[in-house]
């Protein structure tokens, strides 16, 4: 296996893992180790409300793995949120997200090289997936066209969530006012060099994907990702108003030129189409005062850090106090430096 001569942060999202947490992450170090000149494993805990925490401080004693950061979560959010956490606090030249139960770490060295090669993004798709229920491959389906549609990628399949990407695509999403939320699409929106890959291999996941989890998700994703839906709103007001006052103009036309109309029809014809034109126009001004809000919102931080702490031992450390000590120039035998009196 080529050594590729990078530095390499892989950033792990895992919750409630604590009897598997200790085997996921040595599987990795022996694999990440081996793969690249330097490395930091940056492992997100989602919440954990078992012991995973406990086992994660175990893990960056002295006695435990070396290059490792954690960074534990006061409150579940979604995958997109937890990735972004370790993203920005990655120091590597390339930043690999890894579903450790659904994402082949086999597959990392064949992203790697595309990545070296000049890809800014490298993308890789399991062929296999985890099981899933009807509704949600249904739902799913209806999501990924939606999202085409407004976006124009598919993101299933040209922004899968196992990626690697370079330092500069991180420092770009960093520019953008809500990156935890465009992390999942920016990388394959941007203009970056991108490479996309496909693998097969059964995901580790136990549990069948259901639609009540993903649904808030989605819909968070689908919206703040694209104003489409909020300009579908104002789209409608605006072809509501136009309607009704083209239905007033009509009503007005048959007043003048029917001479056996219903007695009333006009005066109630007209105010409801009247009525209902004010509506629509103040949805129109509402939709539109939204969208312009939603540019200028600043909310809150997403996600809060409730503990970090890191491996006693960093091996990028020990190499670069090797290097000043090769550095020093040796002493002849038997010389002893001068004493200033």
């Amino acid at each position: 296996m080529a050594l590729f001569p990078i530095f390499l942060s892989v950033v792990f999202v895992v919750r409630n893992q604590s009897a598997n947490i200790k085997k996921i992450l040595s599987d990795a170090t022996t694999e990440i180790s081996s793969l690249v000149s330097d490395y930091e494993l940056i492992v997100i805990d989602n919440s954990s409300d078992d012991d995973s925490i406990s086992v994660l401080r175990t893990l960056t004693e002295e006695n435990g793995l070396p290059n490792l950061q954690v960074y534990a979560l006061t409150k579940e959010v979604d995958a997109d949120t937890a990735s972004w956490v370790g993203l920005e606090n990655a120091l590597g030249d390339f930043v690999a997200v890894i579903d450790p139960l659904a994402d082949d770490i086999g597959f990392l060295p064949a992203m790697l090289d595309k990545a070296v090669s000049g890809a800014d993004v490298v993308f890789a798709s399991n062929e296999q997936k985890a099981p899933q229920s009807l509704a949600y491959r249904a739902a799913y389906i209806v999501f990924d066209a939606l999202y085409k549609r407004f976006n124009g990628i598919h993101l299933a399949n040209e922004a899968p969530q196992y990626r690697v990407l370079s330092k500069s695509v991180v420092n770009f999403i960093l520019q953008h006012p809500q990156p935890a939320m465009s992390y999942r699409h920016l990388p394959a929106t941007g203009g970056f060099a991108r490479v996309n890959l496909s693998y097969s291999a059964t995901p580790k996941i136990s549990h069948t994907k259901r639609l009540g989890e993903s649904t808030d998700r989605g819909m968070r994703l689908l919206v703040s990702t694209t104003r489409a839906p909020m300009r579908l709103v104002t789209s409608l007001s605006l072809f509501g108003a136009a309607a009704n006052l083209v239905y007033s103009i009509y009503v007005i036309a048959i007043g003048f030129l029917k001479a056996d109309v219903a007695p009333g029809w006009i005066s109630l014809s007209l105010q409801q189409s009247g009525m209902f034109f004010l509506i629509s126009l103040v949805l129109l001004v509402l939709g539109e005062y939204i969208l312009h809000m939603v540019s200028l919102s600043n909310e809150g931080p997403l996600y809060h850090v409730g503990q970090e702490f890191t491996s006693a031992r960093m091996t990028r450390r020990e190499k670069l106090n090797i290097e000043e000590a090769a550095a020093q120039p040796a002493q002849a035998p038997g010389r002893h430096p001068e004493r200033v009196g």
